[in-house]
C-alpha cells in the first residue's frame, strides 16, 4: 500500500477590510474630493477676474463676465449641495424634498446627463436626504457621455427606499467606486472616486441601512434603504 497524500485546500480569501470613516485618512480623502469640486469654478472666476484687470483685454470684458456668472453659480451650487449631502445643516432633522429636488438639480445644471426626479412631495429624515443626494450625484457620474438618471423614492413598511437608474452610452461606475459602495477600505486607485461611494454606504449603514448596485448594458442602478 502506497501513502496518499491529503488534497491541498485553498485557503479562503481573506474578508475585505472595512472603511475607517472615523479615520484621519478618510477626512483628508474626502476634504481632498470636495477641493477638487470647489477648484475648478474658483479657478474660473479668478480668471474671468484677471481678464477684467488686464487693459490689453478690455474686448473680452462681456466674455470674462459671463465666465465669471456662470462659474459662480457653479460654485454656489455645489457648495449649497455638499453643505446637506455631506452632513452640516446638522440642526436641520427633516427635509422637504422639492428642496433636495432643487440641490440635486443644481448639481446636473453643470454635467452632462439631465435628470428626472420622480418622488412625491414629502418630508425625508436627514439620512434618506444626505443618502438621496449623494446617490443623485453618482448618478450623474456614472453618464460620462450623457444621459438621463431617474431618482425615486418610497416610504414602504417603515423605510424608505431610494433608487436611481442612469441610462445612458457607456454608463459605467469605476471598481473603487464599487468597492466604496461595499464598505471596502481603499487599495489602490484615485481616492475621490471611492470617497463619496464609502461615504454613502457608510451613513446607510449607520443608520441600519443597506447599499445595492446593479450593472447593465448602457445602465447603472443604485438602490438605498433606511428607516423611516
Amino acid at each position: 500500500m502506497t501513502d496518499t497524500a491529503a488534497p491541498e485546500t485553498a485557503a479562503p480569501a481573506p474578508a475585505p477590510a472595512a472603511v475607517d470613516v472615523n479615520g484621519p485618512d478618510f477626512a483628508a480623502m474626502l476634504a481632498a474630493r470636495l477641493c477638487h469640486d470647489f477648484i475648478s469654478p474658483a479657478s474660473a472666476i479668478v480668471s474671468g477676474l484677471d481678464l477684467l484687470e488686464d487693459p490689453g483685454a478690455q474686448d473680452m470684458r462681456e466674455d470674462a463676465m459671463s465666465l465669471i456668472a456662470s462659474s459662480a453659480r457653479k460654485l454656489a451650487d455645489l457648495l449649497q449641495f455638499c453643505r446637506v449631502a455631506f452632513g452640516a445643516s446638522a440642526s436641520a432633522e427633516a427635509f422637504d424634498s422639492r428642496e433636495l429636488e432643487k440641490l440635486a438639480g443644481g448639481v446636473f445644471e453643470h454635467v452632462r446627463p439631465s435628470m428626472v426626479w420622480a418622488i412625491e412631495p414629502q418630508a425625508m429624515n436627514k439620512p434618506s436626504a444626505r443618502a438621496i443626494l449623494n446617490i443623485a450625484q453618482l448618478a450623474a457620474s456614472a453618464l460620462p457621455a450623457g444621459g438621463v438618471a431617474t431618482l425615486r423614492g418610497l416610504a414602504v413598511e417603515g423605510r424608505y427606499c431610494i433608487t436611481a437608474d442612469a441610462v445612458g452610452p457607456r454608463a459605467r461606475l469605476r471598481p473603487e467606486v464599487l468597492a466604496g459602495l461595499r464598505g471596502e477600505a481603499l487599495v489602490e486607485g484615485l481616492g475621490g472616486p471611492w470617497v463619496q461611494a464609502a461615504y454613502l454606504h457608510a451613513l446607510v449603514r449607520a443608520a441600519g441601512g443597506q447599499v445595492g448596485v446593479e450593472i447593465g448594458e448602457e445602465r447603472v442602478s443604485l438602490a438605498a434603504w433606511v428607516p423611516v
